[in-house]
């Protein structure tokens, strides 16, 4: 058994974070999704996550496996919505930007990453999580639903001019 865990992301972890990133981006392409296709996520991005301290890494065997920010806190593309959120009065987290790498495709380590993020985040207090994707993007979907997310509605994103719609999700504990 592989040593698996997650913890903040940091400086020194930027040179392997951002293929991660540009394997998920053709990752998408390929299965015919227009989201990341742009500018973002980028190295500014992921260095503005790191200097906020809400940039992840999963680790395999103490190699960086995945990536995600976990905010907390407001989100303005959450403001508005074609549907209805089930909780708008407590403070929630929102997870963004997450992306496994390619050598560790298709060994579910997805379902980790998910699992130490709310566990990690419900340490720190959170209870409430938020997290959105394309239509097209059915493992994002397939995650979600598998960790008690439930569909709420479509938020509007700025990032992707040709298909702007995504599905929010969120978690109540």
């Amino acid at each position: 058994m592989s040593l698996i865990y997650t913890r903040l992301a940091n400086e020194l972890d930027i040179h392997q974070i951002l293929p991660i990133i540009d394997q998920a981006k053709a990752f998408l392409k390929a299965s015919g999704s227009s989201q990341w296709q742009g500018n973002y996520p980028n190295q500014m991005t992921i260095q503005d996550d790191i200097d906020h301290q809400v940039g992840y890494v999963l680790l395999v065997d103490n190699k960086i496996a995945g990536y995600a920010a976990v905010i907390t806190g407001l989100e303005p593309t959450y403001r508005d919505i074609e549907g209805s959120w089930n909780n708008e009065v407590d403070e929630y987290a929102t997870i963004h930007r997450m992306a496994i790498s390619s050598e560790f495709r298709g060994m579910h380590l997805a379902n980790y990453f998910f699992s130490n993020i709310l566990s990690l985040k419900i340490a720190q207090g959170a209870y409430n999580f938020r997290i959105d994707t394309s239509r097209k993007n059915k493992i994002m979907q397939h995650l979600a639903e598998t960790h008690g997310f439930i569909e709420r509605g479509i938020i509007q994103v700025d990032e992707d001019p040709q298909d702007p719609s995504r599905i929010a999700y969120e978690l109540n504990l």
